[in-house]
């Protein structure tokens, strides 16, 4: 099956994922990036390995998925995922993320981190918000609020790619740009907030015994390289590994790249 989508109902909310790969396969759970959705993996999705089950699931609010009624928190993310993975009973799964993703995955690894097989940190950092970067996510609510989505994907849209793609992949441009539009104003508000207020992971990467990948756009000015390799040096013996030609989402604007790395550490570490 190439990307399924598929859903459970969590705490009376839907919670919808895509899944690809063979039912009984060891599983990769990928976590997705702000202001998007599962569908980003499609790329991934239709490039699984044999032996292998790839899971993407919409965050919260995000895609398809319904977002709950208690105050946004990052933690409530990854609650989610967990009992997305007790639903379907899997005890632990290697779990990646871009970006948001990745703060999720890193939330995941200090709350329950016996879920967690292996790790993927990919375009993503371990330090929250400073105060500018807080008022610049004040920013986006009054925009979003003001203007609407539109606005959103406007400004987003030009930091999560890279200069290579932004001029020769204009497919990939239209594509981040609609998968923005797909969503909800509220929970893309939500999001913002969950972002505004994470926590700083960088005090539990020392904790992390798990094999891990950090992966990171050569062109990321979000979260560039050198944050990507002060986050691999705090794991112990996390590898980390560069793609040329791609900024934010590796996955999507290089992901003959992306996939090769990533399915090369986890066989390596089956």
């Amino acid at each position: 099956m190439t990307g399924m989508r598929q859903a459970v109902r969590i705490d009376g909310r839907h919670v919808s994922y895509l899944e690809s790969g063979v039912p009984d396969g060891r599983v990769l759970l990928l976590l997705h990036a702000f202001p998007l959705s599962a569908d980003m993996y499609r790329a991934q999705l239709e490039s699984v390995p044999s032996g292998w089950r790839l899971i993407a699931p919409d965050l919260p609010g995000l895609g398809l998925s319904e977002d709950g009624d208690e105050t946004p928190t990052l933690d409530d993310y990854a609650t989610t995922i967990l009992q997305l993975l007790d639903r379907l009973a899997l005890p632990s799964a290697a779990i990646g993320g871009v970006s948001l993703g990745g703060y999720v995955a890193m939330a995941i690894a200090r709350l329950a981190p016996r879920s967690v097989a292996r790790l993927v940190l990919a375009d993503t950092k371990a330090p929250a918000d400073d105060e500018h970067a807080r008022q610049g996510r004040d920013q986006m609510i009054a925009r979003l609020d003001d203007q609407g989505i539109e606005a959103v994907a406007d400004v987003m849209v030009p930091r999560l790619l890279g200069a290579t793609t932004q001029r020769e992949r204009p497919d990939v441009v239209q594509q981040v740009r609609s998968l923005i539009l797909d969503n909800q104003p509220e929970g893309v508000e939500r999001a913002i907030l969950r972002l505004r207020d994470r926590p700083d992971a960088t005090s539990g990467l020392a904790a992390i015994s798990v094999p891990t990948l950090v992966l990171v756009g050569d062109e990321d000015e979000v979260t560039p390289p050198a944050e990507a390799q002060r986050l691999a040096a705090a794991i112990a013996g996390a590898r980390l590994e560069r793609i040329p030609f791609a900024g934010h989402l590796a996955c999507l604007e290089q992901p003959q790249a992306f996939n090769r790395a990533l399915w090369t550490f986890l066989d390596s570490h089956a």
